[in-house]
Parts: C-alpha cells; structure tokens; sequence
C-alpha cells in the first residue's frame, strides 16, 4: 500500500510538473501578444506584426502541449485517485467543468482567428481574437486556481453522506488563499513568458544581429520582466503571511522551523533532519524570521512539532524554497540591468545575449520550485483538514503503476525533445527574413 501511494504520487507529480510547464509560458505570452497585435494595429508598422506572426506560432505549439498533457491527469483522478472524486467530486467536478466550459472553448475557437485570419478579417476583429484568446488562458487559470486554492484552504463546503457538497459557491470560489495564489501565478507565468520571449529573441540576435524585430521583442521582455519581478516579491510576502494565517505547518516547513518560540531567527542554509527533527549545519539571523513573518522582533512563530504527526516533508520544501526565491532575485537582478543596457534601443554586448539565452527557461525553475513548496508542503493532507492523500489512492498494484509512470517518463522525455526542437527551429527563423541588416548597430560588440 505504502509503495502503491508513493508511485501514485510521483506519476501525478510528473504529470502536473510537466503540464505545467506550458500554461507557464502560454498564459503570460498571450498577453504579450495582444500587445504585439495592438502596437501594429496602431501603427502599421511591420517590426510589430513579424514579431506577432512569429510569437502566434510559438504560442500555439505550446498551447497544444498544454492540452495533451492536461489530459492525462483526467485520467489519473479516476484510475489512482479514486478517493478524490469520491470524496470532494461535487466541489472538484463543477470547478473543472467551467474551466472547460468557459476557457478552453474561447481559446480553440478564437486561436484559429488568430492563426489564419490574418487578411481574412478586419484588424479589428483579429486583434478582438487575440484578446479573447488571452481572456480565456486567464479564465483558465482562474478555475484551476479556484480548485487548487481550495483545496489548500477548504471553505463554503458541507457535508452530506460521507461526500462533501457546495454551499456556498463564491466561497468555494473565493477561498482564503485564492488571491494570492492567483495573483502569484499569473505574475510567475508573466515572468517566464518575458524570460523565454527574451531567451529565444537574444538567441535569434546572436545568429543574425540585424533582425530588428528579434531586437524588440528582446526589449518587451526584459522591460516587462523588470516590472514583474520586484511585483512578484511584494506578492509573494503576502502569500507567506497568508499561508502563515491558514497553513502555519507549511509555513514552519519552508523556514525548518522545528520548536515554537518568539523571536525566531531566519534559517538561511541547513540540511533538516527530519528523523531528529533538528537542523544539521544551520545558517540562521537571529529573530529574522519573527521581524518578517509577525513585524515584531519577539512575534510567535509556530514550529512543526505542534502539527505532529502531520508534518509535511522539510527536506524538499525547504530547499524548493530557496531555489524559488534565488530564481527570483536572480531575475530581478538580470532584468533591471539589461533593461538598463538596451534603453535608447541599443544592442546589448553579446555576452549580455548570451546570458539572456542562458535563462531562457529560468522561469520554469522557479515555476516548478514554487509548485513544490505549494503541494509537497500540503502533505499529508490532498484537502487540508479534510482528506489526507492516503485516504484518496486507488487500489492499482506497485507493478501496474511503475510499469506506468516508466512510460510517462519515456514519453514526456520525447514530447519535450520534440517541443524544443520544433521551437527553436522556428525561433532560429525569426520573424523578420528581410531584416533591415542597417536597422541596428553593434554596441560594445567587443565585450
């Protein structure tokens, strides 16, 4: 049983840490995109519209990729989560139908506007297209947060014959955590898409300096990334002092703290030993953790031996943490500096480029880092305070479900190997073949 439950989670962990790496890019790039369409239609001019072309296309690959593999983990709620459906399936089903309902249906639809209406329909039509294309990825997000959220922090629910049903629909909807984790999101998604859109445009400048439209879209991403990443902290501190309010065992695994005390100092680095349930090697800033979780040098911080024994594993929240705040600093860091050596339209030196390439996907890092604190730091609860995970796992054997999750692992392997090969060959393109060469200079090329 104990091996079936642990297969079970890493195949469901698999497949949602690899689905979500498309919506990511998806959801923040059709904003971006709206941009690029509604700078053309403003003002005609064709570094706008090859960079729109060029990016539909992108957008598309990935939004497909983001259907497939969202549908796998349909199937999984019925074959190894059977508990789940059982159990919360009134609250769970609703919330799942209107995401398909009211998000996927507008993006199918009007993504094929914006794929070949091109001079088939009047611009303003085409860039309505592409408007309701990023509603609905929004949208999207909106009811997958909404059911996530509530699953964190349960509420406007009852109980009826052992299942639980809706009471209260804006408070399912609305739950305690859902603004932050939403606004959190979206923002992460902002992010990767910069950094990807920067990534592939500061590739495409490498092998062809001249493109002018690979130089503005550079420029989008980075100013735009400047913008979000600081946002993104301030959001993410008002998520911790949420997650603090109504997931304090979470809160206490991301800072290893193991005994309740005031004035809690800041655990910078140390290897948990949950066994001992102590920290080997610590780092720490005496009474940090008080001054920024409480305000108050001497504020109460709850330690994890009050949730015993439901104590999430430490060793992988922790450490997922840090990669996810380090990912952001390092983009804040990155961002404001290219966005300070590509004011005036200038070309950055090509070690700049470089770096830029090199972070291409530094979005999904912390995208996938941030997943980890989110849902390992739940356990053992799959619905806090009302349905651990080991309560919801089918009865599907330990050979059935490694025999499985070997062919996820094999498969999703070839699906992302296909995926980059596909993108940057059409980022290696670009989108602008009869690139003005005299459009833009070298700058500091002899960096």
């Amino acid at each position: 049983m104990q091996e079936a439950l642990v297969l079970a989670r890493a195949q469901f962990g698999l497949n949602i840490a690899f689905h979500i790496l498309f919506p990511a890019i998806s959801i923040g790039l059709a904003w971006i995109l709206v941009y690029f369409r509604a700078r053309y239609e403003r003002t005609g001019e064709r570094t706008w519209l090859e960079p729109y072309r060029l990016w539909t296309k992108i957008f598309a690959l990935t939004f497909a990729m983001g259907v497939v593999t969202g549908i796998t983990m349909s199937f999984q709620f019925g074959t190894n989560w059977p508990g789940f459906m059982n159990k919360v399936g009134n609250v769970a089903g609703p919330l799942l139908g209107y995401e398909v309902l009211t998000a996927f249906f507008l993006e199918a639809t009007f993504l094929g506007v914006m794929l070949f209406g091109m001079n088939r329909v009047p611009g303003w039509l085409h860039l309505i297209s592409t408007v309701l294309v990023a509603v609905g990825t929004t949208l999207s997000a909106f009811w997958i947060l909404a059911l996530n959220s509530w699953m964190h922090t349960p509420a406007g629910h009852a109980h009826a014959d052992g299942q639980l049903v809706a009471a209260d629909w804006l408070q399912v909807i609305f739950n305690p955590s859902f603004p932050y984790r939403m606004t959190h999101m979206l923002l992460a998604s902002g992010l990767t898409a910069c950094f990807f859109l920067a990534g592939l445009s500061a590739w495409r400048l490498l092998k062809a300096p001249g493109d002018a439209s690979a130089l503005r879209t550079l420029r989008t991403g980075v100013v735009v990334a400047a913008v979000l990443a600081p946002t993104q902290a301030l959001v993410g501190d008002l998520h911790g002092l949420n997650t603090l309010e109504h997931q304090p065992a979470k809160l206490a695994a991301i800072e290893a703290l193991w005994e309740t005390e005031r004035g809690a100092p800041l655990v910078l680095f140390a290897v948990p030993n949950q066994l001992e349930r102590r920290n080997d090697y610590a780092i720490e800033i005496p009474k940090a953790a008080s001054l920024i979780l409480g305000h108050d040098l001497d504020a109460e911080i709850k330690g994890l031996n009050e949730f015993a024994p439901d104590i999430p594993p430490v060793t992988p929240v922790f450490f997922s943490f840090r990669v996810m705040v380090g990912t952001g600093l390092l983009m804040i860091g990155v961002a404001w500096f290219g966005s300070w050596c590509l004011r005036g339209g200038a070309l950055p030196p090509r070690w700049l480029l470089r770096t830029f390439a090199g972070f291409t996907f530094l979005g999904w890092i912390a995208t996938l880092a941030g997943w980890m604190v989110t849902e390992i730091g739940r356990q053992p609860w799959l619905v806090t305070g009302v349905l651990r995970t080991a309560d919801a796992v089918g009865p599907a054997s330990g050979a059935h479900l490694g025999s499985s999750l070997t062919a996820y692992i094999i498969t999703y392997a070839l699906m992302l190997v296909a995926y980059l090969v596909v993108l940057t060959h059409l980022a290696g393109k670009g989108g602008a073949p009869q690139a003005d060469a005299k459009a833009v200079a070298w700058q500091g090329s002899a960096a």
